[in-house]
């Protein structure tokens, strides 16, 4: 256990670790509440995909500029506006939801705040890690960390939103959730980094975005990551937004049920990122990226297809673990081989890709349930989710010699296994 906790060992970690433990939580709590708010207002499949778009979407857009900047500016002050912004507009959430006067319109432009500021604060907290953690040994262990804490959010935040959206309304939710962005930016105050050494003056913007496309593309391990996070991420989105359909009119429940199958994906998540926690090397991660993605579609597919509420509720676990460990996992190969000066815009594509392909998958399966329905809308994208793992699966092989040939170039391994 100490093994799975070594990227604690640095201060300014651990103090960003309690920051971001209170943080997203009131974060999963204002995206479920907002869920199902929208639906409790219009009961349309399409609006509910269209605030989950609307929330990510941005990052589509925004996420590889975000990365250039995360490369020029401060990082932590950078990561304390964004906080501060959030902190707003989730307080204004709350107040037109207490005022009794909030609407579609308004819980969809401020998922769309939302979804702008995430675009920003996403790349740049992933490349401020390695800032925080002084160490390129402790890294992947923190990105482990990091999404285990995310994922225990995942798993308590929807369920306790639940409750609290059933016992006190939605506008507590929001409440929650502004008061907790205080607690990331003290966070964010108490660390102390070392200065960034001095970079050479910054090309144009456009140059530099180029830069960071060039890299990720011209590596084929890279590319072909990049490749198929792109089909994890957009035939596993759509569980999230539809998921208040599923609970209300396919197993006839009520919040509760809604808070808890959201629950069972993020307890999944949970068990995920412990197990990458507990790895001791980034060798290996190939397998456990093909592995994962395989069991996400399987997941996906198994809880779309299953008649009863148990057995479609065993699915959502395995979802939630494929779809988290080949995300982290690809996340940390991909930091752990990107040069300092290109950090943020190496993981800005991956995060681009990574949350922002959600906002097409999630606005195509809210129009293709209102045709086809939310249960065989998903089975689908299971099956085309298992369809790009297999691909993977397939090549992987010339994958395994293209990172082994980088690993060595960088002092990683000496030798091909044998």
């Amino acid at each position: 256990m100490k093994h799975a906790l070594r990227a604690l060992r640095s201060r300014n970690f651990r103090v960003f670790y309690a920051g971001i433990a209170v943080s997203v939580f009131g974060t999963w709590m204002q995206t479920v509440a907002a869920s199902w708010l929208v639906y409790r207002l219009t009961g349309s499949a399409f609006l509910l995909g269209l605030v989950a778009a609307v929330q990510q979407l941005p990052m589509l857009v925004l996420g590889p500029l975000a990365g250039v900047w995360g490369d020029r500016a401060d990082r932590r002050r950078l990561l304390i506006a964004t906080q501060l912004l959030a902190l707003l507009q989730a307080a204004a959430l709350a107040g037109l939801t207490f005022a009794g006067i909030v609407t579609p319109t308004h819980v969809v432009l401020a998922s769309l705040a939302l979804g702008v500021i995430n675009a920003v604060e996403t790349p740049t907290r992933q490349a401020f890690l390695l800032e925080m953690v002084e160490s390129k040994e402790d890294l992947p262990n923190a990105i482990a960390l990091q999404s285990t804490m995310f994922n225990s959010a995942r798993l308590v935040g929807p369920t306790l939103a639940g409750f609290i959206v059933a016992g006190f309304g939605e506008a507590w939710c929001f409440t929650l959730n502004a008061a907790s962005y205080f607690g990331i930016v003290a966070a964010y105050l108490a660390v102390q980094v070392k200065a960034r050494a001095a970079r050479r003056p910054p090309a144009h913007l456009l140059t530099e975005l180029a830069a960071g496309f060039r890299w990720v593309f011209g590596l084929m391990p890279a590319r072909r990551l990049i490749y198929l996070i792109a089909g994890v991420s957009f035939f596993s989105a759509p569980w999230q937004p539809l998921m208040p359909i599923v609970a209300a009119e396919r197993f006839g429940g009520g919040s509760g049920t809604f808070g808890l199958l959201i629950g069972a994906v993020g307890g999944g998540a949970l068990c995920g990122t412990l197990f990458l926690a507990l790895r001791s090397s980034i060798l290996g991660l190939g397998r456990v990226i093909a592995g994962a993605s395989l069991a996400a579609g399987i997941g996906l597919t198994v809880f779309a297809a299953a008649p009863w509420l148990p057995l479609a509720a065993a699915g959502l676990p395995v979802l939630g673990f494929g779809v988290i460990v080949a995300g982290a996992s690809t996340n940390t190969i991909l930091q752990t081989i990107a040069a300092e000066d290109l950090r943020a815009r190496v993981i800005s594509i991956y995060v681009t890709v990574f949350l922002g392909m959600g906002p097409i998958a999630n606005f195509i399966a809210g129009a293709v349930a209102e045709w086809l329905g939310a249960r065989w809308t998903l089975f689908i994208y299971g099956l085309a989710l298992t369809a790009c793992a297999a691909l993977f699966v397939r090549s992987y092989a010339s994958w395994r010699d293209g990172i082994r040939q980088v690993y060595r170039e960088l002092g990683m391994l000496s030798e091909a296994p044998g």
